[in-house]
């Protein structure tokens, strides 16, 4: 049995500021002195970003979806391991989930899952009473959910703020513990798809944190947060070890290289540590400043970000293009994901990338966003034929073609199959992101390509 003081941060749907309440949290508790571990529900990974720069220790997703229900708790306890509290960002709407799928996904399974009492973030600023009634509506909608406090946002005045306790004191039971005034000046900057991660803010970012750990201790009765968050009883589950997750590793330790950097800083944390766990020696580079790869590198893993954004930059460091097309033609495992597909493409926007695979990319109108369920159709240094995953898709790019003569993965829609990706030599490259927590066989079959180099 574990026991971590915890608390999941909620809102009624998004936008109302979940994310502002959550990161200020994170902030203003580490200024106290307490180790805080930060998570987010879900497959996003730019929130995290904002986590780690609040609490000092990586952001962890928790989707229910990808790594299933049985993987939340020993994967919680994983990340909050030496912490003195957490603290859990939730997704959409408290109740929103995988579309079709009933409560998997949301807010509400986790916290669950994890025995959490919840936070309402409300957007106050367009009611009074009303709030009262909203607040009675998700408390009681699910009792195993407890709702145990309320944050007002966005609260316009003195008066607006005593409206609003009133109406919840009278109308339902559920303690406030903060009204946040309207700030401006701690909004994040967002584009289409959500937040600026803030890896490519760098000090801006740094100091919008601090703005919400200022804020929030000044709005937040912190004192009572942490008294709500020690109410939360043991989990009956073993932490996640990534060790007890891969088969040992045997002879040399292969190098492989993983790309970071503002272009590429869409990775979960579980995902390098199963690789070192099953053998590796992995090392981080940024293809926006380094011109060669490391040193002695057997595999690559290239993950998603926005390339879009630094197409330039990327196009004119031809000598890392090259090390990488030199890389790929040798036989190395190359295995990449949404982003480094764009980037192993023939063009970006009309801006060359790497060439070692047959396709052109370039921004759409479109959104594609959403959970996959896929089979891998070719064998490949990431997976056997057959592989059955769950993954999801962020992107508002396309390819053309959007799959090669041996695609990566299938699956179906209500339209009909899709085929999706590439596969070629020992190249493994999709838009499909994994949470390899639920695959560690993933990084298994990934480290032992790369020492067969050896």
């Amino acid at each position: 049995m574990s026991s971590i003081p915890r608390l999941v941060i909620a809102a009624p749907s998004s936008g109302a500021g979940k994310t502002t309440v959550a990161t200020g949290l994170m902030a203003a508790l580490r200024s106290r002195g307490l180790k805080v571990s930060p998570h987010k529900v879900g497959p996003d990974y730019i929130d995290p970003g904002y986590h780690a720069l609040a609490a000092g220790r990586p952001g962890r997703n928790l989707d229910s979806y990808m790594c299933g229900t049985e993987r939340i708790a020993p994967l919680f306890l994983h990340g909050a391991a030496g912490a003195d509290v957490a603290v859990v960002e939730g997704v959409m709407g408290l109740y929103d989930g995988a579309a079709g799928q009933g409560e998997l996904a949301s807010t509400a399974q986790v916290a669950k899952l994890l025995r959490a009492p919840v936070v309402l973030v409300v957007d106050a600023s367009s009611q009074s009473r009303s709030v009262a009634a909203l607040v009675h509506g998700f408390a009681s909608w699910d009792p195993e959910v407890r709702l145990a406090g309320v944050i007002l946002n966005r609260v316009a005045s003195d008066r607006h703020e005593h409206l609003l306790r009133e109406a919840l004191e009278e109308g339902s039971g559920v303690p406030v513990l903060g009204a946040v005034r309207r700030a401006e000046q701690v909004a994040t900057p967002s584009r289409h798809l959500g937040l600026i991660p803030a890896v490519e803010r760098s000090a801006e970012a740094l100091r919008a944190v601090t703005d919400m750990g200022e804020l929030i201790a000044a709005s937040v009765d912190l004192d009572a947060v942490l008294a709500l968050a020690r109410t939360a009883p043991p989990l009956a589950a073993e932490p996640w070890d990534p060790a007890t997750e891969v088969e040992p590793p045997t002879g040399p330790r292969p190098r492989i290289a993983l790309a970071g950097g503002a272009a590429f800083s869409f990775s979960y944390a579980e995902n390098a540590e199963l690789l070192t766990a099953a053998g590796a020696d992995v090392v981080t580079f940024d293809p926006l400043r380094d011109t060669e790869l490391p040193a002695d590198t057997a595999a690559l893993v290239i993950g998603g970000g926005f390339p879009e954004l630094y197409v330039g930059e990327l196009s004119e460091n031809a000598p890392l293009r090259t090390a990488i097309a030199e890389l790929a033609r040798s036989g190395a495992p190359v295995v990449a994901e949404c982003a480094g597909l764009l980037y192993l493409g023939q063009e970006l926007d009309g801006k060359p990338m790497c060439g070692v695979l047959d396709t052109a990319a370039r921004m759409s109108g479109r959104l594609t966003l959403g959970y996959r369920e896929a089979v891998a159709l070719t064998d490949s240094p990431l997976a056997a034929t057959g592989t059955r995953v769950r993954g999801h898709e962020f992107h508002r790019t396309v390819t053309d073609p959007g799959a090669g003569d041996h695609p990566a993965w299938g699956w179906r829609t209500p339209t009909g199959p899709v085929t999706e990706g590439f596969t070629q030599g020992a190249v493994h490259a999709s838009y499909l992101h994994l949470h390899w927590a639920s695959t560690p066989h993933t990084a298994t079959r990934l480290v032992r390509a790369a020492a067969e180099r050896l």
